[in-house]
C-alpha cells in the first residue's frame, strides 16, 4: 500500500498541508512510515486552475492507494476518485500524527469534495 500525504515540508515531522492541490510537498509513504519518496508540488501551487486535477495525476502515476489530506475540492476529487485513489479528509497535525491517525483507522474518507473549487 502507498499513501500521500499532503505536507508543508519533507519529513515525517512536518504540518500535513490542509491543501491538497496546492500543497508544498506530497510525501508518499508505506505503512510503517517509511518515505518511499517526496515531491514537490511547486507547479500547482501558484497554478491559476486545475491544481487538484494535475495533483491528483501526479498521484495516480505514482501508484497511490490513499491520500490523508486535510481538503479536496470537487475536480481533484473527481481525478483522485477516478485513479481508485481513497481520500482521507479533515486532518491536521503533523504527517507522523497522519499516518497515525490513518493505522488506527480514526480518519474519515470521503465520499465526495470537503471544499468547493479554489480554495
Amino acid at each position: 500500500m502507498r499513501i500521500a500525504v499532503s505536507a508543508m515540508g519533507r519529513d515525517l515531522d512536518a504540518d500535513l498541508d490542509p491543501r491538497f492541490g496546492r500543497a508544498m510537498y506530497f510525501l508518499i509513504l508505506d505503512p510503517n512510515g517509511t518515505i518511499e519518496e517526496v515531491i514537490e508540488n511547486s507547479t500547482n501551487m501558484n497554478a491559476m486552475k486545475g491544481a487538484g486535477i494535475q495533483a491528483g495525476k501526479i498521484l495516480a502515476d505514482k501508484k497511490v492507494d490513499v491520500l490523508l489530506t486535510g481538503h479536496c475540492g470537487p475536480n481533484a476529487f473527481k481525478a483522485l476518485n477516478a485513479a481508485g485513489i481513497k481520500v482521507a479528509v479533515e486532518l491536521s497535525g503533523t504527517v507522523r500524527e497522519a499516518l497515525e491517525r490513518f493505522k488506527r483507522t480514526d480518519v474519515k474518507f470521503a465520499g465526495g469534495p470537503n471544499v468547493e473549487g479554489h480554495w
